[in-house]
């Protein structure tokens, strides 16, 4: 038996990148390349179960998919991401290249592209139907990278510090927060519940602001209770997040709960986010209900000169 299992091929690595075009799908993919992955841009998803049902992956493997692809769905999408997590010996993560509609209109702008959803049309007119699109995948990512003020060396940094092979911990940890109103956050290994925390929403000066703004996390720390609950939820995740990896896990996923997801959730996902980042972990950080309000904002345009 332990011959058996020692012979055994190793668990690979599948990551999806996808995200609104413009937002550096194309430098993650080559990004990873470089990193010893297998790339292929643009697969049909049809054709997916056909490379699936082949000889075993020699190589961590990266998909390129977008809305380009030729039988590209929402639905499709999301059945892929099912039935890859029921694969033995495979590692599946989406990974979701994100960017603010202004700064995707200023791209398309400067390069003087057409936008896949409308070649006819505006660039603006295919941001929005593209981005709304999206949504349902969004929510699904395992990875978060939001490149609206990176430059390409920037973004190549962070992917390289994500999935680089390093003698340091390579599990990804996903630091998440969320409204209870709208219910539990998908794919979540650890949820916690931070509303026995004062509420900054009913003071008017914190109201307009969210968790991650200095004076809102001071005032979420200032209550009595916080110290003992943040220093006993480090203490957890640091115990487990080794044993995790051990087992072989890729990710991790850790949810704040509270009322509106804007300023308790928020406050303590960037503290401890902060703090495994200085343990070492690879970390990043999803805040739900801001994004779906940074999602459902109209694009702001800037006025064009005539230069």
């Amino acid at each position: 038996m332990t011959d058996s299992m020692s012979q055994q091929p190793p668990r690979r690595r599948i990551v999806l990148v996808t995200g609104p075009s413009g937002a550096g799908r194309t430098t993650a993919i080559r990004t990873l390349e470089d990193l010893g992955y297998e790339a292929i841009d643009n697969l049909p998803l049809s054709l997916l179960p056909r490379l699936l049902d082949g000889p075993p992956l020699s190589r961590d493997l990266v998909l390129g998919l977008d809305v380009r692809n030729r039988d590209f769905s929402v639905n499709a999408l999301i059945e892929t991401l099912d039935r890859l997590q029921g694969m033995p010996g495979i590692v599946p993560d989406l990974l979701y290249l994100d960017c603010r509609r202004d700064v995707l209109l200023r791209r398309f702008s400067e390069t003087r592209r057409r936008h896949p959803l409308a070649p006819a049309e505006d660039p603006e007119q295919g941001i929005r139907r593209e981005c709304d699109l999206l949504v349902p995948i969004l929510a699904r990512a395992d990875m978060l990278i939001d490149s609206s003020d990176l430059t390409p060396h920037e973004l190549r940094a962070e992917l390289q510090r994500l999935f680089a092979s390093e003698t340091g911990p390579r599990l990804a940890v996903s630091v998440n927060s969320f409204s209870y109103k709208r219910g539990l956050p998908r794919g979540m290994d650890m949820v916690l519940d931070c509303r026995f925390l004062r509420n900054p929403y009913w003071e008017p000066a914190l109201r307009g602001m969210d968790g991650r703004a200095g004076k809102v996390a001071t005032y979420v720390a200032e209550d009595a209770r916080f110290a003992a609950f943040f220093d006993k939820v480090l203490d957890l995740t640091q115990m487990l997040l080794p044993a995790y990896l051990e087992e072989g896990k890729a990710h991790f996923a850790i949810g704040f709960g509270c009322t509106g997801g804007q300023h308790r959730s928020v406050a303590i996902t960037e503290k401890l986010s902060q703090a495994l980042a200085e343990d070492g972990w690879q970390v990043s950080t999803r805040h739900r209900e801001l994004e779906r309000k940074q999602s459902s904002a109209p694009a702001v345009i800037a006025a064009n000169s005539d230069l």
